[in-house]
């Protein structure tokens, strides 16, 4: 059969499926990014993703436990597995994505589907084999999601010129999570041995001690009125502006260099390609350098020291809304109460759940698929607890109380 008397409708359908892969690819890159936070709440950032796209939701079951024994670099390590793994398996797809400290969470064009799901079982072989940690997979059709009344909508955020990260709203991501708790959409590991590409992805720098007295790891989650969230979000993100300048839990030169590799850097390059060992020498002798407080100010292949330092504090991703606001960041103790206080009287009256967390120091992984590009990647959370603790603690405060309109929904 021929269309138009020219080609065959099967040459036809089979273009028409290309040019429509080509535009799920780029539907990401196209959108515009904001740059202030401020405008987060703002329902007109955001866009649905195609219909045909779907969701991967992870997470390391037993996280609490893991981390009550003091393996928090390792669960979050895990967490930031799956973004390096599917970001090296698809090098050209850029998908948006978040990291939620104990996993992460990600959208991609469904075509893709086959693929992602061979690399996100190769990450949990990985993370068992390598780490003794269970992480947990979902894959979930945004059609399915579609069909329970929410939706997933997404906006990128720029906080420098290098990077963006994905904001996520709509309700779709959580009940996504939910979905994964509850044994639903689940992809297995893959067989003992079989391991993703996690080239690029490190844990190499200290702790990052607190500047103003705590490291504060907060959760914000609606509960039955969502202008009443927004509202209260909008509220609470200008009470913390004027402290803007010193929230960030990085120093403003940058995270110091762990002094040389530990069992866990050893367990990430067995799921990355080779490092040449002058390449390995040559950052180590950076780690030493960084410690005793040389400067660096002549290049080394093309890396340059003090600006992948300041690149590394603008790119890194310390706050974020993914269905609720997350933020971990670095303040006194008086604004912390402070925040807890706001925070208190706004579930007091139905506008929101949350839960904190303190300690006294931060945690960085990273993802730096190439040291001399500028679009490297960086994950923070609370280093003795974060992100995990403070769910713990948002789910005491939802068991406390009567549960959102979305978990009686999801119920």
């Amino acid at each position: 059969m021929m269309v138009d008397g020219s080609k065959p409708a099967f040459e036809v359908g089979l273009q028409t499926k290309v040019d429509q892969e080509a535009e799920d690819d780029s539907f990401y890159q196209a959108l515009v990014p904001f740059d202030s936070f401020d405008d987060v709440m703002r329902r007109d950032r955001y866009r649905p993703l195609p219909d045909d796209w779907i969701i991967a939701v992870t997470d390391v079951s037993g996280s609490t436990g893991a981390i009550e024994q003091g393996r928090y670099r390792e669960v979050n390590t895990a967490g930031a597995a799956v973004l390096a793994a599917v970001s090296n398996a698809l090098p050209d797809l850029q998908f948006p994505s978040t990291f939620g400290g104990d996993g992460a969470s990600f959208a991609a064009p469904g075509a893709h589907s086959s693929i992602i799901r061979d690399t996100l079982g190769k990450t949990a072989s990985w993370a068992e084999d390598a780490l003794g940690l269970t992480l947990r997979i979902a894959v979930v059709p945004i059609a399915d999601i579609r069909a329970q009344h929410l939706d997933v909508l997404v906006a990128p955020f720029a906080p420098s010129s290098n990077v963006t990260y994905a904001m996520f709203a709509g309700g779709g991501l959580a009940w996504a999570e939910r979905k994964l708790k509850q044994g639903g959409y689940t992809v297995p590991r893959a067989p003992m041995g079989v391991i993703a590409d996690l080239t690029g992805l490190s844990c190499r720098f200290a702790p990052i001690g607190t500047k103003h007295g705590v490291i504060l790891s907060l959760i914000v989650v609606p509960r039955d009125d969502p202008a009443s969230f927004v509202e209260f979000i909008e509220e609470f993100l200008r009470t913390l502006r004027s402290d803007e300048p010193g929230l960030h839990p990085l120093p403003a030169e940058g995270p110091l260099p762990a002094w040389a590799g530990d069992d866990l850097d050893h367990a990430i390059k067995k799921g990355s390609r080779k490092i040449p060992f002058v390449a390995w020498a040559a950052k180590f002798s950076r780690a030493i350098l960084a410690r005793v407080g040389t400067p660096l100010g002549v290049p080394i292949d093309g890396f340059h020291e003090a600006r992948f330092r300041r690149e590394l504090v603008e790119n890194t991703d310390y706050r974020k809304f993914d269905d609720g606001l997350r933020m971990t960041v670095d303040c006194s103790i008086e604004l912390a109460d402070v925040i807890d206080a706001r925070l208190e009287e706004a579930q007091r009256r139905g506008a929101c759940l949350f839960g904190t967390h303190r300690q006294l120091a931060a945690n960085l992984t990273c993802f730096v698929p190439s040291p001399t590009r500028a679009d490297h990647v960086h994950f923070v959370d609370g280093a003795s607890g974060g992100y995990a603790y403070a769910a713990a603690n948002l789910k005491r405060n939802v068991a406390g109380g009567e549960a959102p309109e979305s978990e009686r929904r999801s119920a």
